[in-house]
């Protein structure tokens, strides 16, 4: 989940997994898988980036270690 603002500067989080394809047009455009589309003050090279930091901190948490005991 990416934290964006609004072009009205409402602030809400969006699910970074439905993300499709970003776009200047000359505000920030994301379309989502679903075709919805959204316009956001932020950047376009920061919601990469943010969408990126989401991506490399969901793989940042351990996958739990399963104890085997031998008999």
């Amino acid at each position: 989940m990416i934290l964006l603002t609004r072009l009205n500067r409402e602030e809400f989080v969006l699910n970074a997994e439905l993300i499709r394809y970003v776009e200047r047009c000359p505000d920030t455009l994301i379309t989502l898988t679903n075709g919805e589309t959204l316009m956001v003050l932020e950047s376009l090279d920061e919601v990469v980036r943010r969408t990126v930091a989401y991506h490399q901190a969901k793989n940042l948490i351990p996958k739990p270690q399963y104890l085997h005991f031998s008999s």
